[in-house]
């Protein structure tokens, strides 16, 4: 049996959905799509996504085709999702953090310092704790379908000179998203926002003098190495952040039940892959000497996640569903012994 009739039967055995006939012929009835996706990976990505769209090709017998764009390379990447909510884009994997005053729940499905520290919590809270249930909702309301989280690794502190301690940051000018930043504000740590595409140039000439953007394979593939070398874990949530994936509603609804389930199937499978694909790349980006590692202290440890929950009250206080949601981590912190 080939790779396409071993996907194809597999797909049906689990959705109990008719996947047309082992020649390759189209379903029935299903028309031929083809959607654009972007994400801020580049091209270090390219294998990991093309796994995603050649199954979801392979199960519908070509009827949908995705291609995959990189970062900034139709819309900027915080124009990410108003682009998929307007039809300019078909799908994206973006992070809820690059627009944080378009969706409520934006910033809590990033991450927020504290909400989680390992991905079966993480999983947890998204699945049966609900959480995914209201960014369904809060996506919803611009037109967009949420299929559900991408968890990356890492999610910490690059800078051009040593960091001891929080209070050799108040002497730099640090990128970081919106949510973080108000974070590191509360503590006198000055911060401003650049697009990823942007850190490089902002780093080798001074403009800013660290970031927070993510883990060791980030920094690596985006040759960041080269004008900042110093890694300081900051030890505030494990998987550091949590990107969405979003489909337009309109072209979600035009598909068969057979092509949605197809998709949600895939988007599972793409979603654990990448995950694994950025571990291992933080693992081996780390086994070399491109970056001078440390990390903070447990007493500045501490600070952090104490500011995080000014931000956590902040966050709650901006919906009800937002409130619904801090509960959640609230509920689940607690149960865990961290509350």
């Amino acid at each position: 049996m080939d790779r396409r009739n071993m996907l194809k039967a597999t797909l049906a055995s689990a959705t109990a959905l008719s996947l047309g006939s082992a020649t390759g012929t189209a379903m029935a009835g299903d028309k031929k799509v083809r959607l654009r996706m972007q994400s801020y990976w580049g091209k270090e990505a390219k294998e990991v996504f093309g796994t995603f769209t050649d199954n979801v090709k392979t199960a519908t017998d070509g009827a949908i085709r995705i291609k995959r764009y990189e970062g900034s390379s139709i819309v900027p990447d915080a124009d990410m999702m108003s682009a998929v909510s307007k039809g300019t884009l078909d799908m994206c994997e973006g992070y809820g953090g690059y627009w944080p005053g378009k969706i409520d729940l934006a910033a809590i499905e990033s991450g927020l310092p504290g909400a989680w520290t390992s991905f079966d919590e993480a999983m947890y809270i998204f699945n049966q704790g609900g959480l995914g249930k209201l960014i369904g909702e809060a996506y919803a309301e611009h037109g967009i379908h949420y299929l559900g989280p991408m968890f990356g690794g890492d999610y910490d502190l690059l800078t051009k000179t040593e960091v001891k301690s929080l209070d050799d940051l108040k002497k730099m000018k640090i990128r970081a998203t919106p949510t973080t930043a108000k974070v590191l504000q509360q503590l006198g740590i000055p911060t401003v926002f650049m697009p990823g595409s942007e850190l490089y140039v902002g780093l080798s000439t001074g403009v800013i003098d660290g970031c927070i953007f993510g883990g060791p394979l980030e920094y690596k593939s985006m040759k960041l190495f080269e004008a900042a070398s110093h890694y300081t874990r900051l030890n505030m949530v494990n998987p550091g952040y949590a990107d969405g994936v979003l489909i337009n509603q309109k072209k979600w609804e035009s598909f068969s039940d057979a092509q949605r389930k197809i998709i949600e199937m895939a988007y599972q499978s793409h979603a654990s892959n990448m995950h694994s694909w950025i571990v291992a790349g933080n693992i081996e980006a780390s086994s070399g000497d491109l970056f001078k590692f440390g990390s903070l202290n447990a007493e500045d440890s501490a600070r952090l996640l104490k500011a995080s929950q000014a931000v956590w009250e902040e966050e709650a206080k901006k919906s009800a569903r937002n409130q619904k949601a801090i509960d959640i981590l609230k509920a689940t912190a607690k149960a865990n012994g961290r509350a």
